[in-house]
C-alpha cells in the first residue's frame, strides 16, 4: 500500500472519531427528549430515508423493535404506491435526510401530515423542507467526509448511525426496558443462547 494511501486511511479514523466527538456540540436536549416522547407513546414507527440515509434507517427501525417499539422501514419506492397505508392518526415517522431535501421523501412528509402521523426528521439543513415540515427536528452534525473529494456517504453515515444509537439508548432507559424482554425477542445465535441462560436472572 502506498504511503499516501495509508495516511488517508489514518486520517479516515480520526475524521469519524472527531465527528462523534463534536456532534455533541450540535445535540438540542430538548428537541431529542421531544424526539423520544413521540416515539415513546406512538403506537407504530416508521423510518424512512434514501441511499446510505435508507440502509441506517434501516438499522433503527431494527434497533427499536429489538427494544419492543414496533418500527418499520418505510421503502421511499413503496410509500408513494400505497406503503403508508401502515400508518393511523398518532404513529410517527422518522425522515434521515442530511441535506433535508431528498425529492423521493417530499411526497411521504404531505402524506404524513395528512394522515396526522408525528413527524421527525434528522437533517444538517434547519432550513430544509424536511426541517420545516417536522414536529422535531434533530440536527445532525457532520464535519467532512473521509475521501478526498469530500463526497461519498462515510462520516455522514457514521453520524446518522450515532443518532439512532443514541435514540435507542434513550427509548431503553425511559421505558426500563429489561433485560428478560430483549430474551424473550431475541432468542436466536450465540446472543440469544446468552440472553436465555437462566443463570443470568
Amino acid at each position: 500500500m502506498k504511503q499516501e494511501t495509508l495516511k488517508w486511511v489514518k486520517d479516515a479514523y480520526k475524521t469519524e472519531a472527531d465527528c462523534i466527538t463534536e456532534m455533541l456540540n450540535h445535540l438540542d436536549e430538548e428537541q431529542f427528549s421531544k424526539a423520544i416522547e413521540i416515539l415513546i407513546n406512538a403506537e407504530r414507527i416508521g423510518t424512512t430515508g434514501c441511499g446510505h440515509s435508507g440502509i441506517i434507517m434501516q438499522h433503527l427501525s431494527h434497533l427499536l423493535c429489538c427494544i419492543d417499539q414496533p418500527a418499520k422501514f418505510v421503502s421511499p419506492a413503496e410509500a408513494v404506491h400505497g406503503g403508508t397505508g401502515y400508518f393511523k392518526k398518532g404513529d410517527a415517522m422518522i425522515f434521515a435526510s442530511r441535506g433535508g431535501k431528498t425529492k423521493e421523501l417530499l411526497p411521504i412528509l404531505d402524506i404524513c401530515k395528512k394522515k396526522g402521523v408525528k413527524i421527525i426528521s434528522i437533517t444538517e439543513n434547519m432550513d430544509s423542507p424536511l426541517a420545516l415540515g417536522a414536529d422535531v427536528v434533530i440536527k445532525q452534525y457532520v464535519n467532512k467526509e473521509c475521501d478526498r473529494y469530500n463526497a461519498q456517504g462515510t462520516t455522514s453515515t457514521t453520524s446518522l448511525c450515532m443518532i439512532s444509537h443514541a435514540i435507542q439508548t434513550a427509548i431503553l432507559e425511559e421505558t426500563n426496558f429489561q433485560i428478560e424482554q430483549f430474551a424473550v425477542t431475541h432468542p436466536g445465535g450465540a446472543v440469544g443462547e446468552r440472553l436465555n441462560d437462566k443463570a443470568l436472572f
